[in-house]
């Protein structure tokens, strides 16, 4: 398939990228096919061995160090995007977390440092880096923020627990993030795609079992594909979708919509 140039002259920074199978590096991969120049983010040292390699067949993609739950790291993210790019206009936020122990048993369990956790690192990282990108944004006119999500945010899914809670504090905080961003031209909106064979996912219990039900009962009859969700993450980034904000945009196959 051809890439139409959909994100030419556009700048985007993507969070969250770890390693080839990263739900972030297929939209990162894409954004690049578009056009787009990129900046890309790793956590720490022990990440950039896995990040670096992936960029190398990317001319001037800026990789930056940078730890989302530390202030002081954004900041000195975003001055150097600013510095280099003057101005930004896409951001994507691809960044999740729980502790391991909080994904097993009753959701009820769930521990105030668990809760913490993945509630700082899985939802309150947007607001921190979409306030951050706000005026870089700003200089380009407007801006497109996109973060991912899950379907676990609105329905019971097992073992998902507080990741699912959280997630449903990052949907309402793209909303809110919507409405106060509208009026600088800024659209916020999160993609939603189906259960994917990330490495992230497979810690999960029992996700083959998920990927096999999905399968089998949504419309579509088949998984969600890496490819699909960075097209749709192209599509909401460039002009094309300049009136949509606000929205969670499913990408499963349908899924969402099956009561039984």
């Amino acid at each position: 398939m051809t890439v139409p140039k959909l994100l030419e002259n556009k700048t985007a920074l993507v969070l969250g990228v770890a390693n080839k199978r990263s739900i972030a590096w297929a939209i990162a991969n894409r954004f690049h096919e578009a056009g787009a120049r990129l900046a890309i983010t790793y956590q720490d040292e022990r990440l950039r061995d896995k990040v670096e390699p992936l960029v190398e067949g990317i001319s001037d993609c800026l990789l930056i160090q940078c730890d989302l739950t530390k202030p002081e790291e954004i900041e000195e993210t975003f001055a150097k995007i600013d510095s280099e790019f003057d101005g930004l206009d896409i951001l994507v936020h691809s960044v999740a977390f729980a502790l391991k122990d909080e994904l097993e048993g009753r959701f009820s369990d769930t521990s105030p440092e668990g809760f913490q956790v993945a509630h700082n690192v899985s939802s309150y990282t947007l607001t921190s880096t979409a306030r951050a990108a706000r005026p870089l944004m700003e200089k380009k006119g407007g801006g497109s923020i996109l973060a991912m999500t899950y379907y676990g945010s609105t329905r019971v899914i097992p073992h998902y627990n507080v990741m699912g809670v959280a997630k449903a504090s990052l949907e309402a905080s793209i909303r809110y993030l919507a409405s106060d961003f509208g009026e600088f031209n800024i659209r916020v909106n999160g993609l939603s795609p189906g259960p994917l064979n990330t490495l992230a996912a497979r810690g999960i219990t029992g996700f083959p079992k998920m990927l096999k039900y999905v399968a089998e009962h949504s419309p579509l009859r088949k998984n969600t594909e890496l490819d699909e969700v960075a097209d749709t993450a192209m599509f909401m980034a460039s002009d094309l979708a300049r009136g949509i904000t606000g929205e969670i945009i499913h990408i499963d196959g349908g899924y969402h919509i099956v009561g039984m």
